[in-house]
Parts: C-alpha cells; sequence; structure tokens
C-alpha cells in the first residue's frame, strides 16, 4: 500500500518543498518587471508553464532537492528578465512577437491577412462583437495586436455625417 501512503516524512517534505519554491517565485515575479504579468507573451507562456512544471517536479520528486528546484527556478526567471530587456532590440523583438497586424481597413477584411493570423470570420466576428460592433462599416480598421488582442477603430461619426 506504500503506492497511496508511504508515511509523513514524504508528504512533509513535498510540503515544504512546494512552500519554498512558491515563497520563491513570487519574491522573484514580485522583483521582476510588471510586464512579466500584464502582457503574456510567448516567452512569457512558456516562463509560466516551466515555472509550474519545476515547482510541481521538485515538490512531488523525492530525488529532487529544493535546492536543485530553487536553482532552476531562479536561472528561468533570470533568462526570463534578460530576454524582456532584449526584445528593445528589433531583430530578437521580431523574432520573438508576432507582428500587429491589420485586419480590417475601410470596413474591408483582408483575408491574407487574417490567414497569415490563422484566423477566421468567426473570430473576427466574435472580436467585433464583444467590442459592440454590429457592421464592418461601422469600422475604420482592426488590429490584431502582438498578445493576440483585438484593437477595433471604430468610424468617425461626424465625418460621416459631412
Amino acid at each position: 500500500m506504500t503506492w497511496f501512503f508511504s508515511g509523513w516524512g514524504p508528504v512533509a517534505e513535498a510540503c515544504g518543498k512546494t512552500a519554498l519554491l512558491v515563497v520563491t517565485a513570487l519574491a522573484a515575479l514580485r522583483i521582476a518587471p510588471r510586464r512579466t504579468l500584464a502582457e503574456l507573451r510567448i516567452f512569457d507562456f512558456a516562463v509560466a508553464v516551466a515555472v509550474g512544471a519545476i515547482i510541481g517536479r521538485t515538490a512531488t520528486a523525492s530525488g529532487t532537492s529544493f535546492m536543485v528546484g530553487f536553482g532552476a527556478l531562479v536561472t528561468l526567471l533570470a533568462l526570463h528578465t534578460i530576454i524582456g530587456r532584449l526584445r528593445f532590440s528589433r531583430r530578437l523583438r521580431r523574432l520573438l512577437d508576432h507582428p500587429v497586424r491589420t485586419l480590417v481597413t475601410d470596413g474591408q477584411v483582408d483575408r491574407a491577412a487574417m490567414r497569415a493570423a490563422h484566423l477566421t470570420d468567426d473570430d473576427l466576428d466574435s472580436a467585433l462583437r464583444q467590442q459592440g460592433v454590429d457592421s464592418l462599416r461601422e469600422v475604420e480598421s482592426v488590429l490584431y495586436e502582438t498578445q493576440g488582442a483585438f484593437t477595433v477603430r471604430r468610424r468617425d461619426r461626424t465625418k460621416e455625417e459631412r
């Protein structure tokens, strides 16, 4: 029955390692720039998954010490901060971030941009409905942002009335 319960020692060890790693992650994320949590980009998502994996693996693996998990966690978060700073380089930013795409211009859908962004008409329609837009005639442009959000610019009604 050791598969179910092998004593309180391993349970206490897993709890202690988990608590220490969560405190470490929280402290490191607090020290890191605010954008770490505010905008999930590709490498932000990868780091978030890896942080969870390190905490989970270190906490439950009896052969993995807290210090191994601590070292992996601190290294990962330090690399995340370094990569965040390197994004100021135009070349690296192009490798890490998706470009902003203009999906709609003057009410006309750009099919090539939609295909490049892997979006369907239903995706666009859903984004427009969420912004309270009923018709493409109301739209000056729709941008598909780097993080995957949609920016909808409505036509200026005062220009239309002239």
